[in-house]
């Protein structure tokens, strides 16, 4: 593509057809403070890279695609104001205006597959926000899912969410999804929803042999395998609830919508929970990083 950059040692993993995980910028540039946003990117590269795999983590900077960021690049979206938040219909608008985004689950998906990338990590997706079926405020990730071949690792979908709901939706738009070691569909910070999944793994290599059938069935739509958080970080069900309720009411009563929607629910519902949720965050986005990594690394030595 003619916009793409893409950073030399990504360059090299992709001639040599080595494991490689992209990741999202927007939970840099939108997604947490500073400074855990930086220290929580450079912990989900470093986890891949433990695993053997090479960390592209894709921003767009001065209107170009960067598949994959160094060092100081990393820390400008960390620390940079006014940069756009980019979803998959916005990417065009910030390239040829020269702008900075960092690039959502459906923009990280598209430039992803741009690259001949396809395995991504993310914190969680987006989905149905609650009421959708009166305001149809549906995230871009779902449908972007349905148009992409790529395998996205998260924690399921963020528990501001309606969650049955977005798992309609994922099967509507014909996305598989996996449980790694469970059977309940995860609510970001939540281990179980209580929503019950027809597909399980329990190894990078089970989860691998999948994807490689997948891949050579031509699939046009994404795998989205789902990790619980690590039980050390996560918060019950119910107690997230009540959160989620109190700050839904302050954003209504506020006007608090659209993209900005999905930040303040966050930010208020970590400010209710004493912090807890920032820590749960950055465990989750470095475990799914981690997972993400060993099961491109089982997926590259099949292929090898």
């Amino acid at each position: 593509m003619k916009y793409l950059d893409i950073h030399p040692p990504v360059q090299a993993a992709l001639s040599a057809n080595r494991a490689i995980v992209a990741f999202e910028t927007s939970l840099i540039s939108h997604g947490l403070p500073w400074p855990k946003n930086l220290e929580t990117a450079q912990l989900m590269e470093a986890a891949a890279l433990a695993e053997g795999a090479t960390p592209a983590t894709i921003a767009i900077h001065q209107g170009r695609i960067h598949i994959g960021c160094d060092a100081p690049l990393l820390e400008h979206f960390a620390r940079a104001e006014g940069v756009l938040k980019v979803g998959r219909k916005d990417i065009s608008a910030a390239i040829a205006t020269g702008r900075d985004g960092g690039t959502t689950v459906s923009a990280t998906l598209h430039c992803a597959a741009a690259a001949g990338i396809n395995i991504f990590a993310t914190g969680g997706i987006g989905g149905v926000h609650r009421g959708g079926e009166k305001s149809f405020d549906i995230s871009a990730d779902l449908t972007a899912l349905g148009r992409s071949a790529t395998t996205v690792v998260c924690s399921g979908a963020k528990s501001i969410l309606d969650l049955p709901k977005t798992l309609e939706v994922l099967e509507s738009q014909n996305v598989l999804v996996i449980g790694f070691a469970t059977d309940s569909f995860p609510a970001f910070y939540a281990r179980d929803s209580g929503l019950a999944l027809e597909q399980r793994v329990d190894t990078p290599q089970q989860a691998a042999e999948i994807l490689r059938c997948h891949q050579e069935l031509a699939m046009e739509s994404a795998v989205l395998i789902v990790n619980p958080i690590d039980e050390a970080y996560a918060i019950d069900w119910p107690e997230l609830q009540s959160w989620t309720e109190q700050a839904e009411t302050e954003a209504a009563a506020e006007g608090v919508r659209g993209k900005a929607l999905t930040p303040f629910l966050l930010g208020r519902i970590g400010e209710l929970s004493a912090g807890r949720t920032l820590a749960a965050n950055q465990a989750l986005a470095v475990g799914n990083a981690r997972l993400a990594a060993q099961i491109a690394v089982a997926l590259a030595a099949e292929e090898s």
